[in-house]
């Protein structure tokens, strides 16, 4: 329409939804002339038609109050569109985006992980003596080291003078790696805790939970790998 858009949708996981002031937010759009094109726009939540759900029962992640968020009708003007982009294809505001927001988050997965360590370690030391709790808190160090170190090339590579699929590349591939070993931190801050772990009251169990965020974001699984042969090889990452 004349000035604008009119958006009806449904962003699930609205991060921060019930406190913020603004949704950022995108919607894909019929280009008449470039085709399916993603509109990148950001609207007051308190704009007609928007709605937040109250539906965030999560197995963690709790405090980030992400709840789905509705738009019935939505009018977004021309001026609330910051970018826009091709649909499906990589573009270089997706690279962007992904060198700009993939350290941020994997940075509190890593928080987490650490705070998870520091209870473990403080549960083991009256078992400090035992050969099996030394191993396993040696583990868990090794596993958040690993954790850190990605999260380093991931912050090194965002910190490039440009941006592009090499980049976007190497921040994937970091994904992955600390996401893997923020996992394998939690479960051992578990075990090396041992039965503490369990309660509530020892801080570990959420810290647990929360962690397993780090599973959902993109690039995922054989879609990361894939992305990274193709850099390998030098094929087109649209192809």
């Amino acid at each position: 329409m004349d000035g604008g858009y009119r958006v009806t949708a449904r962003k699930i996981f609205a991060s921060g939804a019930p406190a913020a002031d603004l949704f950022s937010t995108m919607a894909v759009y019929e280009d008449p002339l470039d085709g399916p094109t993603v509109l990148h726009f950001m609207i007051p939540f308190e704009a007609p038609g928007v709605k937040i759900h109250d539906n965030w029962r999560t197995l963690g992640m709790r405090a980030t109050g992400s709840n789905d968020v509705t738009l019935d009708g939505v009018f977004v003007p021309d001026a609330a569109v910051g970018v826009r982009r091709p649909s499906g294809r990589w573009s270089h505001p997706w690279h962007i985006v992904a060198a700009m927001a993939l350290p941020i988050v994997y940075s509190v997965y890593v928080g987490v992980a650490e705070a998870a360590r520091d209870v473990a370690v403080r549960e083991a030391m009256r078992r400090r003596d035992d050969l099996a709790t030394q191993e396993l808190v040696g583990a868990l160090d090794t596993e958040l080291t690993a954790a850190r170190l990605a999260l380093r090339s991931m912050i090194a590579a965002a910190n490039r003078d440009r941006v592009g699929p090499d980049v976007t590349n190497e921040v994937m591939i970091g994904r992955t790696l600390a996401g893997q070993a923020v996992l394998r931190t939690a479960e051992l801050a578990m075990e090396a805790a041992g039965g503490a772990a369990f309660f509530r009251s020892a801080g570990l169990e959420r810290l647990f939970r929360d962690v397993q965020g780090a599973r959902y974001h993109a690039l995922r699984g054989s879609a990361q790998r894939r992305y990274a042969g193709r850099v390998a090889l030098g094929l087109d990452v649209n192809d």
